[in-house]
């Protein structure tokens, strides 16, 4: 990591600390540690595994797109690859947009191939995991439309919802059509600003513009093979699915572990809404997805929990599903990082 990526990355975390030192001043800290006291062992417990659930069927989604472009992992490794993908994108602004180039360039490590190849692989998988995720808040934007009226957060958030399941796939439309002139604006743009960086700095050889075509062209040409791969897609969203639902299970037992049952209906809707603020320029959108976690869960009329019980929940769910991933990618990245020096 160089110093520029440090520093957006220590600003990036205490952005996070301050937004959930705000969280617990509103809340009262002491208020939260009682609540967190109180909370059953076996219930946490069960949201930890059930977070090991939700990392397994997403890494199975990342070793199917993996298949489909050539690529053979192992679920073991397909496994360790994806937390390793995790962690970058938990301690990096941005969450996914910021961590993707480097889990790129762990899969090219791992599976030995080129890092457009891998780069491909990782964007896809994010594009397929968005689509489950909208459509499920969606389900549950309509299921609550049908029980009660929504005040101007929910409205808000509901807007929020529906305007992404718009916008995203239309842009994703528009830049793969348009993606040859996309491709020679990058070129023309960065090149020359590459060959004069390395006139200053001669320790690195710049690329040609045909070396830089040829990359976009196999990045282009990888994400064409996984779009086309009709099976491949179809496993993919089937392991994305199964691993939005888990979280949502992980977040309803969370309150269980607390003694304050909410629906699962809420799931549906609060669990997506949370992923959203994850791309806040915050390290993993720490810090901004409980804010929006409690503020919606907050808002909804079917949920009838204090802020004080609803945070506590939130903070053993994101406790499990931040943490476990930061720690064995943690440990995946060091480990790949040590072997590439060695």
């Amino acid at each position: 990591m160089d110093s520029d990526q440090l520093r957006a990355t220590v600003v990036g975390f205490l952005g996070a600390f301050a937004v959930l030192g705000v969280l617990l001043y509103l809340v009262g800290v002491g208020d939260l540690l009682d609540v967190l006291r109180r909370a059953s062992p076996e219930m946490v417990g069960l949201v930890v595994l059930v977070t090991l659930g939700w990392l397994v069927a997403w890494s199975v989604a990342l070793r199917t797109v993996l298949g489909v472009l050539g690529i053979r992992l192992s679920v073991v490794r397909s496994f360790l690859v994806f937390n390793g993908a995790m962690f970058s994108n938990n301690v990096t602004p941005f969450g996914q947009a910021g961590g993707e180039p480097v889990t790129a360039l762990l899969i090219a490590k791992v599976a030995d191939t080129e890092y457009e190849r891998g780069l491909a692989a990782i964007a896809s998988v994010d594009t397929l995991n968005f689509v489950p995720s909208i459509t499920l808040a969606l389900v549950g934007a309509a299921y609550f439309a049908t029980e009660t009226t929504f005040g101007t957060r929910l409205q808000l958030a509901t807007g929020v919802v529906v305007a992404l399941a718009l916008a995203v796939p239309g842009l994703v439309y528009l830049g793969w059509r348009n993606r040859y002139a996309l491709e020679a604006r990058v070129v023309g743009t960065f090149v020359p600003l590459i060959h004069r960086v390395a006139k200053v700095l001669p320790v690195f050889s710049a690329p040609t513009e045909e070396s830089v075509e040829s990359r976009i062209g196999h990045f282009f040409g990888a994400i064409e093979r996984v779009a086309t791969d009709r099976t491949g897609i179809a496993i993919s969203l089937a392991a994305s699915t199964l691993g939005w639902i888990l979280q949502m299970v992980a977040l309803y037992l969370a309150f269980l572990a607390i003694d304050q049952p909410v629906p699962f209906s809420a799931m549906l809707f609060v669990v997506p809404m949370g992923a959203i603020a994850g791309v806040t320029p915050l390290p993993g959108g720490a810090g901004g997805i409980e804010a929006v976690l409690v503020a919606v869960l907050a808002a909804l009329p079917s949920v009838s929990v204090s802020a004080t019980a609803a945070l506590g929940a939130v903070v053993i769910y994101r406790s499990a599903v931040y943490w476990i991933p930061v720690i064995i990618g943690g440990v995946v990245v060091s480990v790949i990082g040590a072997d590439s020096v060695g």
